[in-house]
């Protein structure tokens, strides 16, 4: 009698059947969540951990025998894998016309030359730098001078290369002051440097158009949620000087503090392929180096094929650097 008066399968768990659509509600309406306090940035920024709560949920749902709720979580098992099911694959392959590297080398960095050292030899062709302090420029030149005959450098940015570079211009990717810590900032701590740079690298095929930038950081406020206005005024800056770009090879490089999937990037992966989601092996998590979570360190092409796509190892960094074959 106690056996008969039980709920069937179909009626247990009701609370795990609707965790488990809300978790794929969640995931497949991500673009329409509301950014008020930058939520929605911040929900994009891990969106791929979403999926840890799938076998949690099937989990509970074994446990409590419901099969309502096992059948609810196909849909975020779909949802999931239509948005990341394709970065389970390899889809590298050999060859490559050029190799290029970013690294943001972080401000922080106790041995920049042991960083320049080890990212001269990975055999890079073009080797972008970010949040390159003014006391480390000279080192970082210094250490990179056999490798790289040409390089320039526009504040905390930089591009080392084995090509010859030309039209080599600033692009205002900062405001300034600006943002929650400005008011707290001393008189005499002059505005941000300039964080962002275009180049033309002369190429045996033709011009290439190469942007590197470190667009502003994100944090996350008591108060104000999670702040993104200096990140996001740089994206559409960069996004901006990207659609008006006359050469029809591009490579943007850099920390844009932010992933592929963030809706604050929408104006650069309108107009540009990652490499890592084209051409990569898992999902190339950069940051932080000691255990990434987020790949917020990009490479962008538009007008060039992709051939491969990695990480490499640590450095002095908080941020691990990233590499990718292209080829014409």
């Amino acid at each position: 009698m106690r056996g008969l008066s039980r709920p069937g399968p179909w009626k247990r768990g009701p609370v795990l059947a609707a965790l488990a659509l809300l978790l794929g509600l969640v995931m497949l309406l991500h673009a329409e969540i509301t950014d008020w306090g930058g939520l929605g940035s911040l929900l994009e920024t891990f969106l791929p951990w979403f999926g840890l709560f799938i076998p949690v949920l099937l989990a509970a749902a074994l446990w409590r025998r419901s099969a309502a709720a096992v059948v609810a979580l196909l849909l975020p098992v779909v949802v999931w894998l239509s948005l990341f099911g394709g970065l389970l694959l390899d889809k590298s392959r050999s060859g490559g016309d050029l190799t290029v590297v970013s690294h943001n080398v972080g401000a922080e960095n106790s041995d920049p030359a042991g960083t320049a050292r080890d990212l001269a030899a990975s055999g890079a062709d073009l080797l972008a730098l970010e949040e390159m302090p003014p006391q480390a420029r000279a080192t970082y030149e210094e250490e990179l001078a056999k490798a790289y005959p040409y390089h320039v450098v526009k504040g905390t940015v930089g591009l080392w290369s084995r090509l010859p570079l030309s039209d080599t211009r600033l692009i205002t990717v900062v405001r300034g002051n600006v943002g929650p810590l400005a008011e707290s900032r001393s008189a005499d701590i002059p505005v941000d440097p300039p964080r962002a740079l275009r180049t033309t690298v002369a190429t045996d095929r033709g011009p290439l158009a190469v942007y590197v930038a470190h667009l502003g950081s994100v944090r996350v406020m008591p108060r104000g949620g999670f702040w993104t206005d200096s990140r996001d005024f740089g994206a559409v800056a960069l996004a901006k000087a990207v659609a008006a770009e006359r050469i029809g090879r591009v490579v943007v490089l850099g920390d844009m503090n932010g992933t592929t999937d963030d809706r604050a990037l929408d104006g650069l992966t309108s107009q540009l392929d990652s490499v890592q989601g084209e051409a990569g092996d898992g999902f190339g998590f950069t940051w932080p180096a000691s255990f990434p979570v987020a790949r917020i360190d990009q490479i962008l092409v538009r007008g060039v094929e992709p051939t491969s796509s990695w990480v490499l190892p640590a450095t002095g960094s908080d941020h691990l650097p990233v590499a990718a074959g292209i080829s014409w």
